[in-house]
C-alpha cells in the first residue's frame, strides 16, 4: 500500500467514526449501565442532573460527560466507575461513596487493563478509598479534578488521591487533592509529568517510587508530613515546586540518582511538640543514599534542619541555594569532605558572618556549617545540655585556631553575600497537550 492509499484509508476511517458516533442522553431514573453497554466506540454519553447509584463499567471507547452536576454514587462498595478499554474520557462528574477496601484497590475511577488514551477531566471525587487508579496505560491525561478523602479515617486507612502504576506518557495537571493518604502516588511509571497541582492535608503531597524520566513542575503542597517524597527513582526533573508547613520533610530524597532538584521553595518544616522524639526534627531536605544529583537555586526557609545528608549521599552538585533562618543549616553524616560550590558560585547562608572586601559577591572566607562538636551531638544527642558550657566553647575555639583538628564535612568556598534569583527559568513543554 502506497502513502496516498494509506492516507485515504485513514481519512475514510476517521470520517466513518465521525458519521457513526452518537450522543446518548441519560436522565435521572434511566438505566445508566444499559446505556453504557449499548453505546458504540466513539459515542458520547451525556449524564444529566440527578444521582445514579451503582458500580458502573465502561466496555467501549466512549466519552462519559456530566451535565448540570450529576452524581455517581458507588453505594459504599467496589469501584464507582471501571474502565475496560482504551480511548475513554470521563468528564464533569461528581463521584462519591465508593468502597474503602484498599486491598481490593476500591476506587472512584479504576482502570487496570492495558490501555491507551485515558482522559479524566474536571471531576469532583469524594470517598474513602483511592480516588483515581490508573494502571498499565499509555497516554493518560488527568486534569482539573477536585479530590477529597475522608479526614475521619486514619491517614494509613485512606487511599491515595491519584495513583499511577506502570504508566507511560501521563500528564497530571491542575488537580487539587486533600485528606487522602498521599496526593499523587507514582510507581513504576516513566516519561510523565505532574504540573500545577495543589496537595494539602496529606501524608505526602507527591510520592514517587521506582519511576524514571519524569517531571514534577510548579506544584504546591501544604499541611503534610512531607511535601515531596522521592524514592528509588532516577532522572527526575523537580523544578519550581513549593511546600509550606510540613512536619517531617519538605523534600525527601531516598535513593535518588541523576536528577535535577532546583528552584523549589521549602518553608516551615517543623515537628509538632507533641510528636517530638530524639532524632525527629523537621528537615527542609533529607537526602538519604542519593548521589550524582544537582540541587540548586532552592530556598529552604525556617526548617529545624535545612538539609540533612547521610548514607553515602555524595558526588552531588549543590550550589546557589538559599539557607535562611534554619537553626541547623546542614547535618552531614560522613567523614568525607564535600565542596558545595560550582564554578565560583556557592550558596547563601543567613548565618554567614564573613566579609566581601573585594565586592565579588562572594565571601572572603569559606563557610563550614558544621564542626566536631556538631558531630559529637549527632552521635550522642544527650550531650546537647553541654552546648553552652565553657568546655564546649573552648573546644570550638581550638578547632578554629587549629583547623587540622576539625573533621571533614561540608565546605562552601564561595558563600554568596545575597540570595540568588530563585525564579524558575522557562520550562520544557508538557509531554502531552490537550
Amino acid at each position: 500500500m502506497n502513502i496516498k492509499t494509506a492516507l485515504l484509508t485513514a481519512i475514510l476511517s476517521l470520517f466513518h467514526c465521525f458519521v457513526s458516533a452518537a450522543v446518548l442522553q441519560v436522565n435521572n431514573g434511566d438505566d445508566l449501565q444499559l446505556t453504557l453497554d449499548s453505546a458504540s466506540d466513539g459515542d458520547t454519553v451525556i449524564l444529566n442532573a440527578g444521582e445514579y447509584s451503582g458500580n458502573f463499567i465502561i466496555h467501549r471507547s466512549i466519552t462519559l460527560r456530566g451535565k448540570d452536576n450529576p452524581v455517581i454514587n458507588g453505594s459504599g462498595k467496589g469501584h464507582a466507575i471501571t474502565l475496560l478499554n482504551s480511548n475513554i474520557s470521563i468528564e464533569n462528574l461528581n463521584i462519591i461513596n465508593w468502597g474503602s477496601d484498599l486491598t481490593e484497590q476500591n476506587s472512584g475511577i479504576y482502570s487496570d487493563k492495558k490501555s491507551q488514551n485515558i482522559s479524566i477531566k474536571n471531576n469532583s471525587l469524594k470517598g474513602d478509598g483511592f480516588a483515581v487508579w490508573v494502571q498499565r496505560a499509555d497516554q493518560v491525561l488527568i486534569t482539573d479534578n477536585r479530590i477529597k478523602g475522608n479526614p475521619a479515617l486514619r491517614s494509613a486507612d485512606r487511599g491515595n488521591g491519584i495513583q499511577l502504576s506502570v504508566v507511560t506518557n501521563a500528564l497530571v495537571v491542575g488537580n487539587e487533592v486533600s485528606f487522602t493518604r498521599d496526593g499523587l502516588y507514582i510507581i513504576s511509571s516513566q516519561d510523565s509529568e505532574l504540573r500545577g497541582n495543589t496537595m494539602h492535608d496529606l501524608r505526602y503531597g507527591v510520592h514517587y517510587m521506582y519511576s524514571h524520566h519524569n517531571k514534577v513542575l510548579n506544584n504546591q503542597a501544604y499541611n503534610t508530613r512531607a511535601g515531596y517524597a522521592l524514592m528509588s527513582s532516577k532522572y527526575l526533573t523537580v523544578l519550581g515546586n513549593k511546600t509550606v508547613n510540613s512536619e517531617d520533610y519538605g523534600m525527601l530524597m531516598n535513593f535518588i540518582t541523576y536528577s535535577d532538584i532546583s528552584y523549589n521553595h521549602i518553608q516551615d518544616v517543623w515537628t509538632r511538640p507533641e510528636n517530638k522524639v530524639v532524632g525527629r526534627e523537621g528537615k527542609g531536605f533529607f537526602v538519604y543514599n542519593s548521589g550524582y544529583n544537582t540541587i540548586s537555586y532552592n530556598v529552604i526557609n525556617t526548617a529545624e534542619i535545612g538539609i540533612h545528608l547521610t548514607a553515602g549521599s555524595e558526588k552531588g552538585r549543590i550550589f546557589a541555594n538559599s539557607f535562611i533562618n534554619n537553626p541547623v543549616q546542614v547535618k552531614y553524616v560522613s567523614n568525607r569532605e564535600q565542596e558545595w560550590s560550582q564554578d565560583g558560585m556557592g550558596n547563601f547562608w543567613s548565618n554567614y558572618l564573613g566579609w566581601d572586601l573585594d565586592n565579588s559577591g562572594t565571601g572572603d572566607t569559606p563557610f563550614e556549617p558544621n564542626d566536631g562538636i556538631d558531630k559529637l551531638i549527632w552521635v550522642y544527642p544527650e550531650a546537647k545540655v553541654l552546648l553552652d558550657s565553657p568546655s564546649v566553647l573552648m573546644l570550638r575555639w581550638i578547632q578554629k585556631q587549629f583547623p587540622i583538628l576539625k573533621p571533614s564535612g561540608v565546605k562552601d568556598s564561595f558563600p554568596l553575600m545575597s540570595q540568588p534569583d530563585s525564579q524558575v527559568p522557562p520550562l520544557t513543554s508538557a509531554v502531552i497537550t490537550g
